[in-house]
């Protein structure tokens, strides 16, 4: 059973996507911290110096905090500035992927689109053609 598991694990497709996995979740903290440090601060200044991360609702009357945190350990709340980041890192990363699985399709369409080379005729075909060409001679 060890074995098994061991050719299982050493194949090329496991390893494949385990770093994949793990390139994935390096790219995942990269696009939260483009969003988080860069993206949502230049909208908020935009918008009159706005931070989204502590825009909620609170849910119940004893929310009362102006910061999410706080309002958090006071109750329910609806957290739609949260959400709004997550559905910004959503987005970046969607389009990320789209240019990749465009440009991995781009690339496999000009592969099939370059002609093969044509095939050299079989041993058979030639030496009928030989013998096609010689029958001519003789006839003629």
């Amino acid at each position: 059973m060890l074995k098994e598991f061991k050719e299982f694990a050493m194949k090329g497709n496991v390893i494949d996507l385990a770093i994949g996995v793990v390139i994935g979740a390096a790219f995942g903290r990269i696009v939260d911290s483009l969003v988080s440090d860069i993206i949502m601060p230049i909208i908020g200044a935009i918008l009159g110096g706005l931070d989204f991360s502590n825009y909620f609702v609170g849910l119940s009357g004893a929310v009362n905090a102006p910061v999410l945190v706080e309002a958090k350990k006071q109750g329910a709340v609806l957290a739609y500035g949260s959400f709004l980041t997550v559905a910004v890192n959503f987005l970046i990363i969607a389009f990320v992927l789209f240019l990749v699985v465009k440009a991995i399709n781009q690339l496999k369409r000009t592969k099939e689109a370059e002609p093969a080379p044509p095939a050299p005729p079989a041993e058979d075909v030639v030496l009928l053609g030989e013998i096609r060409d010689l029958l001519k001679r003789k006839t003629v």
